[in-house]
């Protein structure tokens, strides 16, 4: 299969079924089989992808791109090998980096839910200049691109997370805060946004937020 067609939901799936890290091999630049330069799609892809996973405490490492020829044996080998001693290095997903299974299983999902969205923005907003790995690297290092991305992604991951720890019980501004590290006045702004897009509702029989096709309880 083309590496183009390695979606960001296969390797957030990856993460969510309990992978360490996730490595794409893929035809070299130039060598695409295909003739479409799928391989190129793909490292835009990885490179999204790790911007994401930073954005949510996860070591961008535990994702990678190689170039491997159906010919190079050894150097599948060696890739595999060293990806492997650098996963051991790291930890395990989430002991790594201090997450623990509760917090990583929901920035994983609110992850996932914003993949609609986020092919939208890489096709509209992340237009690489020209096809070259050092033309990719340098537009996703850019303060230019990060600055696009803080506009774009940082609010809709914000309330990604929220809708999602909402799915687990209905909460307050203040829970949702403690339990997300947000500060309080952001989650009010939120919330009303997602109130009046008709994503939430306030309860106020329990004081709490909650998801706007949520049932109520059964009176007593």
């Amino acid at each position: 299969m083309c590496t183009g067609r390695v979606d960001l939901a296969f390797v957030l799936r990856a993460y969510q079924q309990g992978a360490d890290g996730v490595i794409i091999g893929g035809c070299w630049p130039g060598e695409c089989h295909y003739v479409t330069e799928g391989n190129y799609h793909a490292l835009g892809n990885m490179f999204l992808c790790r911007k994401l996973l930073q954005r949510v405490g996860i070591d961008p490492g535990r994702l990678r791109l190689e170039w491997i020829s159906a010919a190079e044996g050894i150097r599948f080998a060696e890739i595999m090998s060293d990806f492997a001693a650098q996963l051991r290095v790291l930890g395990p997903l989430g002991q790594g980096e201090g997450i623990d299974q509760a917090d990583l299983k929901l920035k994983l999902a609110a992850l996932n839910r914003l993949i609609p969205y986020l092919k939208l923005v890489e096709r509209e907003k992340l237009r690489v200049p020209e096809r070259s790995e050092e033309a990719y690297r340098a537009f996703y290092e850019s303060a230019a691109t990060n600055q696009l991305l803080d506009d774009l992604i940082a609010d809709k991951l914000a309330v990604s997370q929220i809708l999602t720890l909402l799915e687990e019980s209905p909460l307050s501004t203040r829970e949702i805060s403690e339990r997300l590290g947000l500060d309080a006045s952001d989650v009010s702004k939120h919330m009303n946004d997602s109130s009046r897009r008709s994503l939430v509702r306030y309860d106020l029989d329990r004081k709490r937020y909650a998801l706007a096709g949520e049932s109520r309880p059964a009176a007593d």
